[in-house]
């Protein structure tokens, strides 16, 4: 069944994507609900595939700092610069797939995201390995395949925008539940030079043809629709289009800040309450698998109720489970903790693009969820490194829960006065 179905009770969540009646010309296509939902499809697959470097940093972290007799920490130098190029990257090609279309961006980064991987495999030098991951692999590949493709995905649905965008999102999850372990055998099979060429073999030939099914345009990209527009999004929610866009990467720091603590520290956080690792891996296990199932449901709830309500209900569940880490120290207890926190912050990313699909131009999609997107990852990093130095001052992860809380209920409070300007200007409309 196609998920493009217009839903006639969706007042508060505009059918941006469609033309005005009767609006034709060129760039203008109408879109077949098989095609979309072929492009939802392959939009996950990429996100799943299209990210192996970012795992090649975390698996290869011990056999490459002995290759270059180099620190952990340098070590880890390679995935903190991938991401930062991730995030950045996104942004930058955002900007362009809203003026010119995603299929060249899509390209570039199908050849980029290999040749990244395979240079790192030959590197004489750590400095080569490095800005083979970060630059070629983080900026101009991998991260062509996150924010520019929901954007591109949020032009082709309507009523059913949160249930599509939520499952090409979910390839980032599957992307984190099947690299780390190919990449580990890999190296474990082969030498870990051999195993980074294989995989830049992998990924060119997965990602090359899966690219070329974005090659329609989007109804976004007719001028003529997109000025026909223009007029309707100059004062989302009643603010100024910048001020909505800080105050949703505001919030999206805060929730990343918040859900990093438990899924960046819970490996330690068991061994520290006395059991071994393999059972805090497991409890990392399971918050994304649950995960998984929160991102799916959430594009249902999302496509009933909008964007800004699902942030509120998924953050404040997630607020809940925080504080129910604080009380529970038996294993029983942690592994059902960790399992309803994976079920309340799965949603909350997803929710954030169809927040800016919702309030501003289609045509500005690309570079302003990119930065919405962006605005996650970094809260993410920053949450990770502050609980870590937290509990290097205090040697308890109690504080470090703590500031986790802290920076939801920010979050809450941020996206509980949009919620609450939403509904004033809906009840200003009804009248």
């Amino acid at each position: 069944m196609s998920l493009n179905i217009k839903n006639k009770n969706s007042s508060d969540r505009p059918s941006i994507n469609e033309a005005p009646e009767g609006m034709t010309g060129p760039g203008y296509e109408h879109s077949s609900p098989i095609y979309a939902n072929i492009r939802v499809a392959a939009g996950f697959l990429l996100m799943t595939l299209g990210t192996a470097a970012m795992y090649i940093g975390m698996v290869g972290l011990k056999p490459v700092a002995l290759e270059f007799g180099i620190t952990r920490s340098l070590g880890a130098l390679p995935y903190a610069l991938f991401m930062v190029g991730y995030g950045a990257g996104g942004i930058i090609f955002g900007r362009f797939a809203d003026k010119f279309g995603i299929i060249i961006p899509l390209l570039i980064g199908s050849l980029c995201a290999p040749l990244g991987i395979y240079l790192a495999g030959i590197s004489e030098y750590f400095w080569q390995y490095v800005l083979s991951l970060s630059i070629l692999s983080g900026l101009l590949g991998s991260s062509v395949t996150f924010s520019p493709i929901v954007s591109d995905i949020s032009h082709w649905f309507t009523a059913r925008r949160g249930l599509a965008l939520s499952i090409v999102i979910s390839g980032s999850y599957f992307s984190g539940a099947i690299w780390p372990p190919i990449i580990q055998t890999m190296f474990d099979t082969y030498e870990w030079r051999i195993a980074l060429q294989w995989i830049a073999l992998i990924s060119l030939c997965s990602m090359i043809p899966l690219s070329l099914m974005f090659w329609r345009r989007p109804v976004h990209l007719n001028k003529l629709n997109s000025d026909h527009m223009e007029k309707r999004f100059s004062k989302p929610l009643g603010f100024s289009p910048q001020t909505l866009q800080f105050g949703v990467c505001c919030a999206g720091i805060g929730c990343c800040i918040a859900m990093s603590m438990p899924q960046a520290h819970i490996v330690s956080y068991a061994t520290d309450l006395g059991f071994i690792a393999q059972r805090g891996a497991e409890m990392l296990s399971l918050m994304f698998g649950f995960g998984i199932i929160s991102r799916l449901a959430s594009g249902f709830i999302c496509d009933k109720i909008g964007g800004l309500k699902t942030v509120l209900f998924g953050s404040s569940l997630q607020c809940c489970a925080i504080v129910a880490f604080l009380g529970v120290d038996s294993l029983t207890g942690l592994y059902i903790i960790s399992a309803c926190f994976g079920l309340s912050q799965g949603g909350i990313v997803p929710s954030y693009a169809v927040i800016i699909r919702t309030y501003f131009p289609p045509h500005e999609a690309g570079w302003r969820i990119g930065l919405a997107l962006f605005s996650t990852i970094i809260g993410m990093a920053i949450g990770a490194w502050v609980a870590g130095k937290l509990f290097d001052i205090t040697g308890s992860y109690t504080l470090s829960f703590v500031n986790a809380l802290v920076f939801n209920i920010i979050n809450l409070f941020i996206v509980g006065i949009l919620v609450g300007r939403a509904r004033r200007l809906d009840s200003g409309v009804q009248q």
